[in-house]
């Protein structure tokens, strides 16, 4: 049996498996997100999806691999697409800034996938947790590096970075977790300016401040 992702597959091909896969998670993330992991069933996936159960079962081995790959799924993107939002910057500030906008920015792309990795992510078997666990420090790791960055150039003081990488976190994820209270006060960009202000203004230093008021790469509100 084919086990990419680490979850078992009867099907072999591993650009139908992706597609599949993704067809299947797609309409999985929906259900769980609005009625519950254990409210959803297996047949109502396959029905949104648009599949038989009997194909469900050639490309997963039980609803628990579903809700695996989508939590990954989630993760999985933030590694991958939060450094390109910085790739080709040259200054710590402009390169921390792209990195919380591009947080915000796969967070609006995947609200309810966002939302159900808050509240299914127990629901998980413990080795599969501790993937989780391992591939979100690997996406916080990416915002202490930077913060690292603007410190040691003399653009920020933070008192703890451990602490200050998990406000960042915790403000992209909020995106998703309050949208219903956020979205009629700000769209997307607007939210990332007021982050601007509550997580890289307030530490700035003499030197970064400078930087950030003449920079046209920052919006000043």
């Amino acid at each position: 049996m084919a086990k990419p992702d680490g979850v078992e597959s009867l099907v072999t091909d591993p650009d139908l498996v992706s597609k599949r896969r993704t067809q299947i998670v797609k309409a999985a993330v929906v259900l769980f997100a609005k009625q519950g992991y254990g409210r959803t069933s297996v047949m109502q996936i396959a029905k949104s999806a648009g599949v038989s159960i009997g194909l469900i079962y050639q490309y997963f081995g039980d609803k628990d691999d579903i809700l695996f790959l989508a939590l990954k799924l989630v993760l999985d993107t933030y590694e991958r697409d939060i450094p390109k939002q910085f790739a080709g910057l040259d200054h710590p500030l402009d390169r921390l800034r792209a990195a919380l906008r591009g947080y915000c920015t796969v967070v609006d792309d995947l609200r309810e996938a966002t939302v159900l990795a808050y509240r299914a992510t127990r629901s998980l078997p413990f080795e599969r947790r501790v993937l989780m666990e391992e591939a979100e420090t690997r996406t916080n790791l990416i915002f202490k590096n930077l913060l690292e960055e603007c410190v040691s150039g003399g653009y920020l003081v933070a008192p703890d970075l451990d602490l200050l990488t998990y406000q960042y976190v915790h403000f992209s994820h909020a995106w998703a977790l309050k949208y219903w209270a956020y979205k009629d006060k700000y769209d997307l960009e607007a939210y990332v300016a007021q982050g601007c202000k509550l997580l890289i203004e307030p530490f700035l230093t003499d030197k970064g401040r400078a930087y950030y008021l003449t920079s046209p790469n920052w919006r000043h509100e």
